[in-house]
């Protein structure tokens, strides 16, 4: 049996917080809930009245049809309350025995069910399983409590219909969306695909009115910069602006394909994945140490005082670890970038938290599923988890701020000094 191992996860900050991984699970739970129980309830009778459309009266209409909807009811799940609208089917066979009229009954939410407790399990699992669809029944039964109903026909319709989904995502126009800030990060799960080295490509970004949005998902080799160059290309021929500054880290292939494509765009580094690095070039008696220091950097409060605690960094550790000192004085200019952006967005920007939230749950598994899984399901699942979950991102703090980074205003130490429009020569009376 499978299971879902959490894990902490990085807040803005670059540190772990089980409780928030808790709450962002719970609500990305929640809505994922909902529309997965929609999606397999509808397919689920679908599939039964396709089994009986044979069937005719004498003046040959089917006995079997849909009937509308049964009233909305709410399903009690560890994450909350979630409403759900069952399909109603009108079966006007009878029983040649009882002589009583046939009823559809379904089995994944029977008329007496008001509670899954193990719907928590249901969008890592599904992500999981469904790389490979002979995966996905047990999955949906691990969730329902049950498999009974979960026919094949179910399970391919369920799945294809994600696929369309999200190609039909992967094909969108961009050319009416700005995308002023944007992170970007390889993820790896522990899930066998035809080849193993794949990983997901996932970018996310942050309009010019604050609100955050995936702006593109694919698979590929995580450090290769041709992998990244092409998603790019294909992001910038559907009409995507160049991003005023990209968050990432700094092992990713994706930084040259960035300076490849959107020459313009400034480059910051994940302090998350940075920190980690760093203390794997050190001792474990060195790494409390160098753990408070290297906050000392990234929590100054103005870009002198980082500069300042990376001297002190430098002094304390370059002798007997200049592996570890040069990873923070050789990328020093990409780490500090989030200065010269509004101090309410630097929380946002020093790490590639909400992509790592999103994911925490399936790349903390350390049993790998049984596979080989493909890739276009890989994708949808990963698709799904994503968008269940961006119905909860909120907004990146002062949004009216965004619209100015994207003007070209600038900001020193986090404080906004100078207006593109504050130096314009005078009009002509």
């Amino acid at each position: 049996m499978l299971t879902v191992v959490p894990g902490d996860e990085p807040n803005d900050e670059g540190t772990a917080t089980a409780a928030g991984s808790s709450s962002l699970i719970d609500e990305i739970v929640r809505e994922g809930a909902r529309r997965m129980l929609a999606e397999a309830l509808r397919a689920e009778v679908d599939a039964y009245i396709a089994q009986f459309r044979e069937e005719l009266d004498e003046d040959g209409h089917r006995l079997v049809v849909r009937n509308g909807y049964h009233q909305p009811r709410e399903v009690l799940t560890s994450a909350g309350a979630v409403e759900v609208t069952v399909p109603r089917v009108n079966d006007k066979r009878t029983d040649p025995e009882t002589g009583e009229r046939k009823r559809f009954s379904s089995a994944i939410l029977p008329p007496w069910a008001r509670k899954t407790p193990k719907i928590t399990e249901v969008l890592p699992l599904l992500y999981l399983h469904g790389l490979s669809s002979g995966d996905f029944v047990p999955a949906l039964g691990q969730f329902l409590g049950s498999s009974k109903g979960l026919s094949g026909p179910v399970v391919t319709k369920l799945t294809e219909q994600w696929k369309t989904e999200q190609r039909a995502f992967a094909q969108r126009s961009l050319s009416d969306v700005d995308f002023v800030y944007l992170w970007a990060d390889g993820i790896h799960v522990n899930i066998r695909l035809e080849e193993h080295k794949l990983c997901l490509l996932v970018m996310i970004g942050v309009r010019a009115d604050g609100r955050k949005e995936l702006v593109a998902l694919a698979d590929g080799y995580r450090e290769s910069t041709e992998s990244w160059a092409d998603l790019l290309r294909d992001c910038a021929r559907r009409g995507m602006r160049a991003p005023v500054l990209a968050a990432g880290d700094g092992a990713l292939g994706f930084w040259g394909a960035l300076r490849e494509v959107f020459p313009d765009t400034r480059e910051q580094r994940c302090w998350f994945h940075k920190i980690g690095n760093v203390l794997s070039a050190l001792p474990k008696s060195a790494q409390p140490g160098a753990k408070k220091a290297l906050a000392e950097i990234w929590n100054a409060e103005d870009k002198p005082h980082a500069l300042d605690a990376v001297k002190a960094f430098d002094a304390a550790y370059g002798a007997k670890f200049p592996k570890a000192a040069a990873k923070i004085t050789d990328d020093l200019e990409e780490l500090l970038a989030f200065y010269d952006y509004p101090a309410e967005h630097w929380i946002h920007l020093r790490t590639t938290n909400p992509i790592e939230s999103t994911f925490a749950t399936v790349r903390h598994r350390t049993k790998v599923t049984k596979g080989p899984g493909s890739r276009a399901a890989g994708l949808a699942m990963a698709f799904k988890l994503i968008e269940s979950a961006q119905a909860r991102w909120r907004a990146v703090n002062a949004p009216q701020l965004v619209a100015l980074v994207r003007a070209g205003a600038r900001f020193e130490n986090g404080t906004l000094v100078e207006r593109p429009d504050e130096h314009a020569p005078p009009t002509a009376a």
